[in-house]
């Protein structure tokens, strides 16, 4: 899954993503349904919150999440004690499972990460039973995340190296309107339908939203580790007045929206 997504930190990506994914896992869930006995792949399944989602339900008979990032799935595999997970660390870009051995696969949030996401896609096509279920879901990066256009739009207007970032960070593929569900067409599903998600990050103040972007994974920390220290207090600072925007300090609730599609193996 030659993944651009520095994945080295599993308690970073929690306080950064994890805590809000299991959130949109819960809405993946729902709009590509689950039933009594389902055999379920979660493809870049990360710190396992899909997976989790899946376990907390009666219905699923076995989970099995699948990553590149090791660190990611020795955490995984740590949170839970039900027999009915199992985390391995593997290639989504090159999936070696049997085939129709699962009868839906989810991705959540890693399939805009991957190299090749449609031959993804068509991988989890091949371990999904005929007439079984493929659905994933991608943030919507410039339209639909809050807190990410906060910090980079106001990192982009301090340095052009974070504009640069941010240009390629946020035309990452499938992020755009009807991307996903093309990459899902020529992965050779059908019936593919489409809907976005929308969920709410709650940060209880500046703090509890700045600390985990000053530790983050994935591009937001590429950008930031890179700074020096003066430069980092500068950014900081104007994230700042931008997350108070005149405000007093404190509460704030980000809407956080992304696509989602859905198709079955033919």
């Amino acid at each position: 899954m030659a993944s651009s997504y520095t994945a080295t930190d599993a308690q970073a990506y929690e306080r950064l993503m994890g805590r809000w994914s299991i959130r949109l896992a819960e809405e993946l869930i729902a709009f590509a349904g689950i039933e009594a006995g389902d055999r379920v792949l979660d493809v870049g399944c990360g710190t396992g919150s899909m997976a989790l989602a899946l376990a907390a339900r009666s219905e699923p008979a076995a989970i099995v999440g699948i990553d590149i990032a090791s660190a990611y799935i020795a955490y995984a595999a740590t949170r839970s004690t039900d027999p009915r997970l199992r985390f391995l660390t593997g290639d989504a870009v090159a999936l070696t499972l049997p085939a129709g051995s699962f009868e839906r696969s989810f991705s959540l949030l890693a399939l805009n990460f991957m190299s090749e996401p449609v031959r993804a896609l068509a991988g989890m096509s091949w371990v999904t039973r005929q007439g079984g279920v493929v659905a994933a879901a991608v943030w919507d990066f410039p339209g639909g995340l809050v807190y990410q256009r906060i910090f980079w739009d106001t990192a982009a207007a301090l340095d052009p190296a974070a504009d640069l970032a941010r240009g390629q960070h946020f035309s990452a593929p499938l992020t755009g309107p009807g991307e996903l569900a093309a990459a899902f067409n020529e992965a050779g599903l059908c019936n593919v339908t489409t809907a976005s998600l929308t969920i709410r990050m709650e940060y209880a103040d500046f703090h509890d939203y700045w600390e985990p972007i000053a530790d983050a994974q994935g591009p937001v920390g590429d950008y930031v580790k890179r700074l020096a220290p003066d430069r980092l207090e500068r950014l900081a600072a104007a994230v700042r007045r931008a997350y108070l925007a005149g405000g007093a300090d404190g509460r704030r609730s980000m809407a956080a929206t992304a696509w989602a599609a859905r198709g079955f193996v033919r």
